[in-house]
């Protein structure tokens, strides 16, 4: 292998860890992004149970002010695009469980291509080894 090479399978190495780091990266913000949909249901389902009840609500800056919360079974949802809508508990649920389903798919391409990137890399390691234990025994021999 010559040396214009091994720089070619150095830059491509370089590249893949920074690939696995964006992946790893978008991993973690879906993973974030699942657990507060999970919380989201959660909350939704014990307001139904007990409607009027005291919670806190975040003003900014990790402050925070006590409030009573009374719905009439109504919940403002983000939908996307700065767009809001009123929906139903029942309604907000089920819209919280599709999107659910569609950050799991995310979280499954995301981690698959984690994976295949590591191969990839452990693949590109090795050669490098090879060509850098090559080069030691044709200097030596």
């Amino acid at each position: 292998m010559s040396e214009e090479q091994a720089q070619h399978l150095m830059q491509q190495l370089q590249m893949l860890e920074t690939y696995y780091g964006d992946l790893s990266q978008r991993e973690a913000t879906l993973v974030n992004v699942l657990r507060e949909a999970i919380s989201a249901i959660e909350s939704i389902k014990a307001l139904r149970e007990k409607p009027d009840s005291d919670s806190l609500v975040p003003i900014g800056m990790g402050t925070y002010v006590q409030t009573k919360i009374s719905s009439a079974n109504k919940i403002i949802l983000n939908v996307g695009a700065g767009i809001a809508m009123e929906k139903t508990y029942d309604s907000s649920i089920n819209y919280l469980e599709a999107r659910i389903k569609e950050i799991e798919v995310a979280i499954q391409d995301t981690t698959a291509r984690k994976q295949d990137a590591m191969a990839r890399l452990e693949q590109g390691k090795e050669q490098m080894n090879q060509l850098m234990q090559q080069t030691s025994e044709d200097l030596s021999g």
